[in-house]
């Protein structure tokens, strides 16, 4: 059975390249446009193995987005990879302080991208 992954972000362009890129190496992938999508769609899928997601979006934002699914005990301890454009010193921490634990910057290498995930997932 393959790991799914859900996958955050508002540009469907984004979601299309990290999909093929899953899909390629055998996982499973739920999509989500925002924050608020993706609550919506965790409540019906607890098999997700690893969340990657965007900072910037319309709705709600990445950072909200993390806030809300560490406060979730089902949901608490999903690995999230960000996979943004923010790439500050004082965004990584805001992010690693709400319990992300990676953070790539587009654009992104479908290799370093996939190690990261087998990491993560491991």
């Amino acid at each position: 059975m393959a790991k799914k992954i859900m996958v955050i972000d508002d540009s469907s362009m984004m979601r299309l390249a990290v999909r093929s890129a899953l899909e390629e190496n055998g996982y499973g992938v739920l999509e989500a446009v925002d924050g608020v999508d993706a609550l919506e769609k965790l409540e019906g899928n607890k098999d997700i193995a690893l969340i990657v997601c965007d900072v910037n979006m319309p709705n709600m934002d990445g950072l909200t987005f993390v806030t809300h699914c560490k406060q979730k005990p089902e949901f608490q301890y999903i690995p999230i990879l960000m996979l943004t454009t923010e790439s500050s010193a004082e965004m990584k921490e805001k992010g690693k302080a709400l319990g992300v634990r990676a953070w790539m910057v587009k654009p992104f290498s479908k290799e370093v991208l996939m190690a990261a995930i087998s990491k993560l997932c491991a």
